[in-house]
């Protein structure tokens, strides 16, 4: 603080303050409004100090015997106060040193969290050039490490999964195509691997550059509601490089929040390609009005994807808010719950009174639940649930469409008001893909939901 001797009352201070100086508790902020206020005076001669009597005393009481607050353990008022005024100021500069390492321990931690924040992002490299690259092999980054700044996503909620790395993922061939010659082989491997991967992230680079310059949809046949959307996407999105902006009610998911549908949302969506969080939670709340509308509030609920999918936060704190969520309920409610486990999304239908969750998965052959997944939902009961895998579950018939068919189950199921959906999906029923008319469907209704907040 400018102008006031570091005291053993800013030390005080300083001691109970979290980052960014804030300090959490009421009473305590009260105190230190107060210590700022005496210390201002001081500093402005229409206060006066001395010996014991100083502006810590002042704010917080006498001190007690045998102790010195805010000067450290070992310190008597005697020994403190009874000082003579040159060893007064040694222990001044004493207690001016104690900040500057308290400040340079929190600068240090900083760094480090910093640093924690960069490999991350690094880590995900792998997955941002499997989307650029249908047959990229993260196995060949293992040969040497990008140099150079990296970005973070612009929203939280828009990563994108998919299944499309599980379906068909192959290797890159960087050897010379001439198998006599092993020993340029060798030199390739050894000497020449930064500048193959170089390469392909260049090649990355111009890929992203012609879907920018030609995007997918453009010669598609889109429903009507769509096609005005990426026209507004063209002429108000990019020009002024905006993104649309929802509010999603407390109703919808028990707390209200904004999300943020971006122009990668939108173009992806239009072209089917794959999809993230965001686009899911935006169509539950398109779903929440129909609930609505058939008195079914009651009945179903929705539990945010971008809350406890696996790129969401920590174990813990994944359960901790589904147990807040689910909490909520009453009866028979059930609850759908998209999760993404790693590119790919799957459906959950939790019924907590039953102590049963269903598990709905589109990809052909899958059968087997995440482990994560399944410990995020066994710790909100007394005891573990009973899980059920809907036999009868739809297929998809390629490896984008994992999340466009999660969104129709939900769809599906709010619109029989029995919500018998075990029957409906039971062992033995046609497994054969949605006609595309049904998906078609989903995408009309988002893109006409998204298209009520055009601005």
């Amino acid at each position: 603080m400018l102008g006031v001797e570091i005291d053993r009352s800013t030390l005080w201070k300083k001691a109970r303050e979290e980052k960014h100086d804030n300090i959490p508790d009421p009473k305590v902020a009260e105190k230190e409004k107060l210590i700022d206020e005496l210390q201002k005076k001081v500093s402005e001669g229409t206060l006066t100090v001395s010996g014991s009597n100083d502006v810590l005393t002042m704010a917080l009481g006498p001190e007690h015997p045998g102790r010195v607050r805010g000067v450290g353990a070992g310190i008597s008022t005697r020994k403190y106060f009874n000082l003579p005024r040159q060893e007064r100021v040694k222990f001044a500069d004493q207690l001016k040193e104690s900040v500057r390492d308290v400040l340079k321990e929190e600068t240090l931690k900083m760094e480090a969290r910093t640093k924690q924040l960069v490999e991350a992002e690094r880590e995900n490299l792998p997955n941002q050039l499997c989307q650029l690259i249908p047959n990229f092999d993260p196995s060949v980054l293992k040969l040497t490490t990008f140099q150079g700044s990296e970005q973070s996503p612009k929203n939280p909620m828009s990563y994108k999964a998919s299944c499309s790395g599980a379906l068909d993922v192959r290797a890159l061939n960087f050897e010379d195509d001439n198998s006599k010659d092993g020993e340029k082989q060798e030199e390739m491997k050894s000497k020449d691997a930064e500048q193959q991967v170089d390469m392909q992230k260049d090649k990355c680079l111009d890929v992203s550059e012609k879907e920018q310059q030609a995007p997918h949809y453009s010669n598609l046949v889109l429903p009507s509601s769509l096609q005005a959307l990426c026209r507004f996407m063209e002429t108000t999105l990019k020009v002024h490089e905006k993104a649309m902006i929802f509010t999603i009610e407390k109703e919808v998911f028990g707390f209200e929040r904004q999300t943020f549908v971006l122009i990668e949302d939108i173009t992806q969506f239009a072209a089917m390609d794959e999809i993230g969080a965001t686009v899911v939670a935006v169509y539950m709340r398109c779903l929440f009005d129909v609930l609505k509308t058939t008195n079914m509030v009651n009945m179903v609920g929705f539990v945010d994807p971008a809350q406890v999918s696996a790129n969401s936060g920590s174990l813990t704190q994944r359960s901790r808010l589904l147990a807040n969520r689910l909490q909520k309920t009453d009866g028979e409610h059930i609850f759908f719950m998209p999760y993404d486990p790693g590119r790919h999304w799957v459906l959950l239908i939790v019924r907590p009174k039953r102590e049963i969750v269903y598990f709905m998965d589109p990809l052909p052959g899958n059968q087997v639940v995440d482990d994560e997944c399944k410990n995020i939902v066994n710790t909100q009961g007394r005891k573990a649930p009973i899980w059920k895998t809907l036999q009868g579950t739809l297929k998809q018939p390629s490896s984008v469409e994992c999340d466009y068919y999660v969104m129709r189950f939900m769809r599906d199921f709010i619109t029989d008001p029995s919500l018998e959906f075990e029957k409906k999906f039971e062992k033995g029923k046609d497994q054969a893909p949605y006609p595309q008319e049904a998906i078609e469907e989903v995408r009309k209704e988002w893109a006409d939901f998204v298209c009520l907040h055009m601005e």
